[in-house]
């Protein structure tokens, strides 16, 4: 068992640098690698070899979680490139898009009170559907340039993108309440 905790998640998986992953690829690589450092291979190893092939284990599931999430997975991306976060400091200034985020939270507030509530939480689940995958998009070009002003819109993509992600969630759990209504 010789594999280096100290190489990059794109290192450990032997795939490249990459916003856009083949995630069959990934997940090929998991398995072949969780085959190797499984514990159960270790049952009658040293107390040594155990633990490292616990933390080989750890590393490689820690691996797949950021690599499979494309949030994740681009914050991880610029932290390759030199971007710190310190998301307690993290303000956005795009004042359309915050206008935006506020109009769509208002329209998730009133979805109840629609004669067809169902069809209105869809529209919304619609419309952040479509500024999710134009925000993936943007960041995806953006996470191809290593140039300082392109990372900082990236920072600032990756930022919008959260947002996003909570209000889908956010959307898909009144949805699913609605349904139980019903």
């Amino acid at each position: 068992m010789s594999l280096d905790l100290t190489s990059n998640f794109f290192e450990l998986f032997e795939i490249p640098v990459s916003f856009v992953i083949d995630a069959g690829l990934l997940m090929k690589r998991y398995r072949e690698l969780q085959q190797t450092v499984h514990p159960d291979r270790f049952a009658n190893a040293t107390e040594q070899e155990r633990r490292l092939s616990l933390q080989y284990a750890t590393q490689i599931n820690e691996a797949l979680r950021i690599l499979k999430d494309p949030l994740e997975r681009a914050r991880y991306l610029l932290q390759l490139k030199g971007v710190l976060w310190d998301d307690e400091q993290t303000t956005l200034s795009d004042p359309a898009f915050l206008m935006r985020q506020i109009e769509l939270r208002e329209s998730l507030e009133e979805v109840r009170e629609k004669p067809d509530p169902l069809s209105a939480i869809g529209n919304i689940i619609d419309k952040v559907s479509v500024l999710i995958g134009d925000n993936t998009q943007v960041l995806q070009g953006l996470l191809e340039s290593d140039n300082e002003d392109e990372l900082i819109q990236a920072k600032n993509q990756v930022r919008k993108m959260q947002f996003l992600k909570k209000l889908m969630a956010e959307a898909e759990s009144i949805e699913a309440a609605i349904e139980d209504d019903m």
